[in-house]
C-alpha cells in the first residue's frame, strides 16, 4: 500500500446527552482523556444530515491503556432521532463495539454489582476468547473481550475500542473491502452456525456466518503504538432480514455512527478508494479545526454504506495547561511518537466526573 491505516482513532457514538454519555464511559470503561471537547456546525456532512449544516458538540476521548477512542457527538439544535426498533445481532451497520479488557471474570462481576445493565455472562468466542456483552445508557451493545495487547497500565480493567462488529449483506463482497483497503488480511474465525455466546443477545438465535478478522503486519504512525491492534467481525444474518440501522435517519442520531481510522496519506489513500470502487463521498480538503485538534478528514461507504472515517491528524493538543500542541506534519509521518510525549498527553485524564 502506498497509504498507511495507523489504527482504529475512534468510534463514532450519537446520543442526546454528551455529558452523561462520556460520564458512563468514562466511568466504567477508562475513556478518560479527551482530546477535544468543541461545538461547532457540521458543514461538510451535508450527504448524511438531510441536506443541512447542523450544529453539534462533540467529545473525543480515549483510554490511555490503549486502544481506539469514542467520539461522542450530539445535535444542538436538531432533536436526536432514536431507532424506532430495537438494534440486532446482524443488522446492516456498526451494532456492536469492542472493548480490550483485562479480566473478563472480573470485569463481569464488577459491572454486575455496580447494576450495569449486562446481557449476556461470559463466555469463549469461537476464537476461544472470554467475552460477555453490557449495553450502555442508549441501548447500545458494547462487547468486553480479554486482551494481552496493551500500551501502558493504569489499574484500570478495560482499555479503548479493540473494534467493533458490522451487520453485511453479501460477505464475500464485503471482506474485500476490510481486507482489501483496510487491511484486515487475516481471519482469525470463519464460521457458519447458531451460536451459544450469543443466544442471549437480540437475534443471537438466528444462522448467521461470523467472520472475525485481524490486520497481518503492524500498523505504523505516530499513535500505532498507542491505538494497538484491532479487529473487525463482519456478521451475516442467514435466515433472517437484517434492518438497515440508520435508515431514514440522519448521521448523528443516536447509535454507533461510523468507524473512524487514523490515516497517513490521505491523497494516495484517496486515489486508491477510487480505483476500487470506493470514492470518497466527504473531504475536507485542507486541515479542519476542531478546536484542540485538527486534521483532514474524510468518508466511504462500505459495500452496505457503513460510514467509515479516515482523518489525518495534524494537530494535537500535549499538555493544554502550558497551551503546548503538536504539529505532527513537521515530524516524520512513520514514526511513533515517543513514550514520554504520550505520558506528558496522559497527564490530562479526568478522573473526576464530567457532568456539567
Amino acid at each position: 500500500m502506498d497509504y498507511a491505516i495507523c489504527g482504529i482513532q475512534q468510534i463514532g457514538i450519537g446520543n442526546d446527552d454528551v455529558y452523561k454519555t462520556w460520564e458512563f464511559y468514562r466511568k466504567n470503561l477508562g475513556m478518560d482523556l479527551p482530546i477535544f471537547d468543541e461545538a461547532a456546525i457540521a458543514g461538510l456532512m451535508l450527504p448524511y444530515t438531510h441536506g443541512e449544516a447542523r450544529k453539534r458538540h462533540a467529545v473525543l476521548a480515549l483510554n490511555y491503556q490503549g486502544g481506539g477512542g469514542i467520539e461522542i457527538w450530539q445535535y444542538t439544535e436538531r432533536k436526536p432521532q432514536f431507532s424506532k426498533d430495537e438494534v440486532e445481532i446482524g443488522d446492516l451497520g456498526i451494532y456492536c463495539v469492542k472493548y480490550k479488557c483485562k479480566d473478563v471474570l472480573k470485569t463481569y462481576q464488577t459491572y454486575k454489582t455496580d447494576g450495569l445493565n449486562v446481557l449476556s455472562t461470559p463466555q469463549e468466542g469461537p476464537d476461544g476468547v472470554l467475552h460477555f456483552f453490557i449495553m450502555d445508557l442508549h441501548g447500545n451493545m458494547v462487547e468486553l473481550v480479554e486482551s494481552s495487547n496493551w500500551f501502558a497500565n493504569t489499574g484500570q480493567l478495560t482499555g479503548g475500542v479493540f473494534g467493533c462488529s458490522i451487520g453485511v449483506s453479501d460477505m464475500d463482497k464485503s471482506l474485500l473491502f476490510y481486507s482489501d483497503i483496510l487491511g484486515y488480511d487475516h481471519i482469525i474465525y470463519d464460521q457458519t452456525s447458531t451460536f451459544g455466546d450469543l443466544e442471549n443477545m437480540k437475534g443471537g438465535n438466528f444462522k448467521m456466518r461470523r467472520v472475525l478478522l485481524t490486520h497481518s503486519n503492524k500498523r505504523k504512525g505516530p499513535f500505532a503504538e498507542l491505538l494497538g491492534q484491532s479487529q473487525i467481525e463482519l456478521t451475516q444474518v442467514l435466515d433472517n432480514q437484517p434492518k438497515k440501522i440508520f435508515e431514514g435517519r440522519c448521521w448523528g442520531d443516536p447509535g454507533y455512527i461510523h468507524l473512524c481510522f487514523d490515516v497517513l496519506y490521505m491523497d494516495r489513500l484517496k486515489k486508491y478508494t477510487t480505483e476500487k470502487g470506493f470514492p470518497f463521498t466527504v473531504d475536507s480538503a485542507g486541515s479542519f479545526d476542531m478546536g484542540e485538534a485538527a486534521g483532514r478528514f474524510c468518508y466511504t461507504e462500505d459495500p452496505d454504506g457503513t460510514l467509515i472515517e479516515f482523518v489525518e491528524t495534524h494537530k494535537i493538543p500535549i499538555m493544554k495547561k502550558y497551551n503546548w500542541y503538536l504539529d505532527l506534519r513537521k515530524r516524520k509521518r512513520e514514526k511513533s511518537l515517543p513514550g514520554w510525549m504520550l505520558w506528558a498527553m496522559s497527564l490530562g485524564r479526568v478522573k473526576t466526573s464530567v457532568l456539567k
